[in-house]
Parts: C-alpha cells; sequence; structure tokens
C-alpha cells in the first residue's frame, strides 16, 4: 500500500510517498481501508517534532480519516468488515490503509460524502467538547472566536450558533470574514485592520465575551482574555500562531475568570460514554442541518506535501481533505 512517510524531522517537503506493507489487526484493533483524511495543524506540528504526541520514526502523519473497515482483530465485535467509518487516529491516515484501536471509531453518518465526513469528526468534536463541557456556553451568552476561519472556528460558529449564543468571528482578511458570516457569526472582527480590544468592547456594549475560543495563542490570547466578562472563560484549544503565551495570572483574579484548557483527544479516551453521548448530539445537529463542514480543497494523496504547506501558509478557509481511496 501506499504511505505519506514522516522518516526524518521537518517542514513538508522533507516527507516522502513509498511503498510499505499493509498493516494487520491484533486483538482489539481494526484495520480501515482508507477513502478520505482531512489535515489539521497538529499534522504539521507532529512532522516538526512540536507535538505532545511523538511516535517513533518514520510514522506517517494524519489525524482523521474516513473509510471503510477491512478486517478486525481478536476480540472485536463492535465492527465488521465493510462498516462506513470515522477513525481518529493520531497520526497514520494519510495512508492507503491504517490499523487503529476499535475504540477509536464511530459510524460514519450516511448523509455525508466521504470529504464531508474525513472533515467532521475532530473539529466539531474539538469545538463541542470544549464549549458545551469545558466553556458551559449558554444561551443568550456572547462566544468570541479567534482564528474563526479555520476548521476549529469554523465549527465553533456553527455550534455556537447551535447552542444559543451570539457569536463574534475573529479573522485576518475580509475573505475569511465573509465566511464567517455565511456560517452564522452575528458580527465579525478583522484583527489585522481593527483594534481587537475596543472593537470587542464596542461589540458588547463594554461587557466583554463570555466565553472565548482561541485554536491561535500568541498575543491575542491575552488581548482576548483582557476582553472577557466577569466570570469569562477562555479555551485554550491550541497554538496556530507558534507561540504559547506567557499570561499575567493577576488577571484571572482581577475579571473572576478562568483559563480552561481543552484536550479533546484524551478526552475522547478517558471518557468514553461523554465522548459518544457528543459524537451523537453532533450527528443530530448535522442532520438539522445546523453544521456544514467547510472543504474548501481537495488533494490526491500524492500532493500531501503540498496539501500541508498549504496549511501552514494559515490561508486556508476551513479545511483540506486528502483522497485516498475510491470516495463515496
Amino acid at each position: 500500500m501506499k504511505a505519506v512517510l514522516c522518516r526524518g524531522y521537518g517542514p513538508p517537503e522533507s516527507l516522502t510517498i513509498e511503498e510499505v506493507p499493509s498493516p494487520r489487526a491484533g486483538p482489539g484493533e481494526v484495520v480501515v481501508s482508507v477513502r478520505a483524511a482531512s489535515l489539521n495543524f497538529p499534522d504539521l506540528l507532529i512532522i516538526e517534532n512540536k507535538y505532545q504526541l511523538k511516535p517513533a520514526l518514520p510514522f506517517s502523519p494524519g489525524s482523521e480519516l474516513a473509510g471503510v473497515v477491512k478486517d478486525v482483530g481478536e476480540g472485536v465485535a463492535t465492527w465488521q468488515p465493510g462498516d462506513r467509518v470515522l477513525a481518529f487516529t493520531g497520526y497514520g491516515a494519510f495512508a492507503e490503509e491504517v490499523k487503529v484501536e476499535a475504540t477509536r471509531l464511530v459510524p460514519a453518518p450516511d448523509a455525508m460524502d466521504d470529504h464531508a465526513a474525513a472533515a467532521f469528526g475532530l473539529t466539531y468534536g474539538t469545538c463541542d467538547h470544549a464549549l458545551r463541557d469545558r466553556g458551559r456556553l449558554a444561551p443568550g451568552e456572547t462566544l468570541l472566536v479567534l482564528g474563526a476561519a479555520g476548521g476549529i472556528g469554523l465549527a465553533a460558529i456553527e455550534i455556537g450558533k447551535a447552542l444559543g449564543a451570539r457569536v463574534i468571528a475573529c479573522a485576518s482578511s475580509d475573505g475569511k470574514l465573509a465566511a464567517c458570516r455565511q456560517h452564522g457569526a452575528d458580527a465579525t472582527i478583522d484583527y489585522v485592520r481593527e483594534d481587537l480590544r475596543d472593537r470587542i468592547k464596542e461589540l458588547t456594549g463594554g461587557r466583554g465575551a463570555d466565553v472565548v475560543l482561541d485554536p491561535v495563542g500568541g498575543p491575542l490570547s491575552e488581548l482576548a482574555l483582557r476582553s472577557t466578562a466577569w466570570r469569562g472563560r477562555l479555551l485554550v484549544v491550541g497554538f496556530a500562531a507558534g507561540e504559547i503565551p506567557k499570561i499575567p495570572l493577576n488577571l484571572t483574579l482581577l475579571k473572576g475568570c478562568s483559563i480552561v484548557g481543552v484536550f479533546w483527544g484524551d478526552f475522547a479516551r478517558r471518557e468514553p460514554k461523554a465522548f459518544a453521548e457528543s459524537v451523537a448530539e453532533l450527528g443530530r445537529w448535522h442532520r438539522e442541518g445546523r453544521l456544514k463542514p467547510h472543504v474548501s480543497a481537495i488533494f490526491p494523496l500524492e500532493q500531501a506535501k503540498q496539501a500541508l504547506a498549504l496549511l501552514a501558509s494559515r490561508t486556508v478557509i476551513g479545511k483540506l481533505v486528502l483522497t485516498v481511496g475510491p470516495v463515496r
């Protein structure tokens, strides 16, 4: 089978595409034939040895996919060959076949094609865990989304609206902000041309945001925290800006606010019942038309390097997806 391989840490252009042996399912494992795999920012970090997950070299990047079960290992009763699934792999998805723990699979929504399905689980799952579980976002509250035109950001806008919040989307260009409005944002901020704090103050009548979803990090994190309302919650999702901010902790005292970590991967592993409930709710919202994955470009597996380089440019709106096998 073909696989994208990271043989040494480096940028996307250092990856290779090679023929490797097909995996075999061990006890509690499933082999999935990959149809489509989506790109996420951790895929860039993991190939540069900047991510908390550090697989042994060589490995294939790729953290989520849509595919069909090919084979099941001993003790697996929940899946059968031919089942259409989503898989959350951490790494390994940029290949024609992947071996994954059976507990890391969920049924693929019937109404989704494979490209949309591959782009659904991680971003929407992360945002649902962030906003409902960690942030306790309530109807009528104001949600501020940083990096709002990316995969995480657009998912956060849609989930925020599904929860009854007023959503303010922050991004860096007119085109990105237009996409945010198309996905339901009530107001937008261009944080390249506008002063973030002044604009938040204006849009909230001086009160501030109740919840901030932050997948960006860097200098925007502190500015957003300073713009939270009393008892506000800053949800730390990631650091796409490349800088982990150092926050003055006196701000949490002065505002009675919270800085809350969001680690969806460990949530899914440690709390399987809550994870299953989250997946079920997301599936219901999708069937109701509230959630619409935004796939802005599709590449063949052989162009994984180019797709990752485009993701690294931070110009992408929504998600990028690789076509790996025959898709539905």
